[in-house]
């Protein structure tokens, strides 16, 4: 951390004085907020992280009978899908297919490998949340 010298004369002398530093940027401010569900459309974006949020994401996602989001990973953040209708399979990869039926939760933690798939005859509706582990 840089401190700023400042030079004073004192009736010949000279005197050197640290300042203080610099407050730290404050963090943007949050405020709660409602979010209906009724998206137009396949899927839709509902928390987009900062500076919505302190890092989380969501969104609402609709999969037809036998479609897949296909397999992705959330890096270093934790993942959380709220299924609000439908059924299907969470694919967690060198695991077995793990089935739901609505509602369900299903947890995914950081660094894993995964893929959703709706097994059902109707529609799958689900909100992923996804949040940083460890402040990052």
């Amino acid at each position: 951390m840089r401190r700023a010298l400042r030079l004073y004369s004192l009736g010949g002398a000279a005197a050197v004085l640290l300042a203080a530093p610099a407050a730290a940027p404050q963090q943007p401010q949050r405020e709660a907020r409602v979010l209906q569900l009724a998206c137009l459309g396949e899927d839709c974006p509902l928390l987009q992280g900062a500076p919505q949020t302190a890092g989380m994401r969501s969104g609402l996602v609709r999969l037809k009978p036998n479609e897949t989001v296909g397999w992705h990973t959330t890096g270093d953040h934790e993942e959380c899908l709220i299924v609000l209708e439908g059924q299907g399979k969470a694919l967690i990869e060198g695991q077995p297919g793990q089935p739901f039926v609505a509602p369900a939760l299903v947890y995914i933690p950081p660094s894993t490998r995964h893929n959703v798939e709706n097994t059902g005859k109707e529609p799958m509706v689900y909100v992923y949340v996804v949040a940083p582990i460890n402040g990052k």
